[in-house]
Order: structure tokens, then sequence, then C-alpha cells
């Protein structure tokens, strides 16, 4: 029996105020991994109390002033996901703040929650590592905001993934649900956005998640803007981006290691699919913004 329902939160479903996502730690049903997103008009401004999750504040469209304590962060944010890559701002745990947008815009809050304190840290957009992955129709664009770069975490991991239509992205399916000398045990979230085609046409992808030896799990399901596929555990993979339609991810990982590292295994039926890619090219259509 299907899954989906228990692992997909469609868009909208967790919205309050100025919140179009929420999806907290208790909502996903595990301890460490969050995703908000906030949607401010022109002049609008959103106080947040300060928990016991670290967090981005990280731009998806539009700029926006972070006010913590006495000090003002201003990011400059990007026009959309499609066009750049973002400055953005680390909150630790316990911190309140206050979002403000002279213009108006959309500002994810990825979070985990942390047992260490770190101060608050302006991330140029120079600071984020950039990396083409995969080739032929596996190619996709990887951006890490929290991961593999300057920025300490407690326990948080950060990146997006923009996968070109008709692409496959996350695959070979992999798995992070064991801490060992290759993998980390990482709770995960995607939430996507879809490029609109010709005429305003909302487009879509598919998210596969299944079984591995930490428990069974069976998701294949259709994905749209603004939606949520919360993994536990299990092998994932692939995101397919339907022919047409430009996909992008937002990932949000934290699991109990505090080293910061994403390991993770391939599922060993597919595996050999890294190795045709050296006899590939990279899709002529990455990359999808600049990179660094």
């Amino acid at each position: 029996m299907s899954d989906n329902e228990k692992y997909l939160i469609k868009d909208g479903s967790t919205a309050h105020d100025v919140f179009e996502c929420d999806v907290t730690t208790e909502r996903a049903g595990w301890e460490f991994s969050s995703i908000r997103v906030v949607n401010l008009a022109p002049g609008q401004s959103v106080q947040v109390p300060g928990g016991e999750a670290e967090l981005l504040v990280l731009p998806l469209a539009g700029g926006v002033t972070v006010t913590v304590g006495e000090r003002d962060f201003s990011l400059a944010g990007r026009e959309s996901i499609w066009t750049d890559l973002t400055d953005y701002l680390y909150v630790p745990r316990r911190c309140d703040f206050t979002l403000t947008s002279e213009h108006g815009g959309r500002f994810a809050l990825p979070g985990a929650v942390a047992t260490a304190d770190f101060p608050v840290r302006y991330c140029p957009r120079s600071e984020v590592v950039t990396a083409l992955r995969g080739a032929g129709p596996s190619s996709r664009q990887v951006n890490n905001y929290a991961l593999g770069n300057e920025v300490d975490t407690s326990h948080l991991l950060v990146c997006e993934v923009l996968t070109p239509g008709g692409n496959w992205s996350s695959y070979p399916p992999h798995k992070h649900d064991e801490h060992n000398d290759v993998e980390r045990k990482l709770e995960e979230i995607y939430y996507y956005q879809v490029r609109q085609g010709p005429g305003e046409a909302d487009g879509f992808a598919f998210q596969r998640v299944y079984t591995s030896s930490a428990g069974e799990v069976d998701v294949c399901t259709e994905v749209r803007n603004g939606d949520v596929v919360v993994m536990p555990f299990g092998y994932h993979g692939p995101a397919a981006a339907a022919p047409g339609y430009d996909l992008y991810y937002l990932n949000v990982m934290a699991g109990p290691a505090e080293d910061s590292q994403w390991l993770m295994t391939d599922d060993p039926h597919h595996a050999w699919i890294r190795d045709t890619w050296p006899d590939q090219t990279v899709d002529p259509r990455l990359p999808m913004t600049p990179m660094n």
C-alpha cells in the first residue's frame, strides 16, 4: 500500500499567517529537520521567535532585512530561484528575529534542532559552493548553502538542486539512514518549485522513495509547486522533472551527527549508472543560474 499520504505534504496544507509552508519536526514525525517559507507583501514584517532550531534565512525571491537584537542584516536576495544564487543569513537557536521586505518576496527558513551554538553570520553569495552533478539525462545543478562550505552549523545541511525538464535528479537512488564510515543518518526534506510552461501552464515532477534496511517505505508521487516530501529513511530517487518543466527543490538535512557531513550509499542495483557518466556530456541547458 502506498505511503504517499504519509510522506507527501501538499502545498498550502501547513499554511498560516504569512507562512505559506510550515513543516515542523512534529509534523514531519521526526527529531531534527524543518522547513518554513515566508511570503511578505511590500513593506511587510514578521517576527520569528527563536526556538531550539538553528536556521538559514534564504531568499527565494526578493530581498529582506533581518533584524537580530540591535543588528540589521540586509540580504540583497535574488529575482528568483531560476535566475541567480543568493546571499543568506545563519541564525542560531534561541534567537528571535524580524524579517522586513521593502519590495516583498518569499524567504525560506530551513532549520534543524541544534545542540551547539554558533554566532549569527551573514553569508555572501560568493560563499555558495556550486557544482554540476551527473551527465546526460541525469544532469543537474547543485548549490550548497550549508554543506561543504565555510558555514558552521550544529546539525543543519542545506542545498538547492535545479534539474532541467525531462531529467532525473537524486539519481541513482541513494540512502543515508545509518551512521557508519560511509554513511550518515540524515532526515531529509525536499521543498519543490516547478517552473511554469508557456501560458502559465502548471508543471509537475515525480518523486520516489522506497524500502531500505532501515525500514519499509513506498512513495511514488506527483509533486507540484510548494509541495514537500519528507524522507526519514529509505532509498530516494529519482526526482524526475516532467519534460518541458524545470524542477527546483530545496534540500534540508539533519541528523544526530555533528560533523556536518553528507555521506550516502547508492542502491547497489543502480550504482552502475555513475560509471556511464564519463561517456556522456552534461546537459547543455546547464548551468541554469550563474555558478561560483
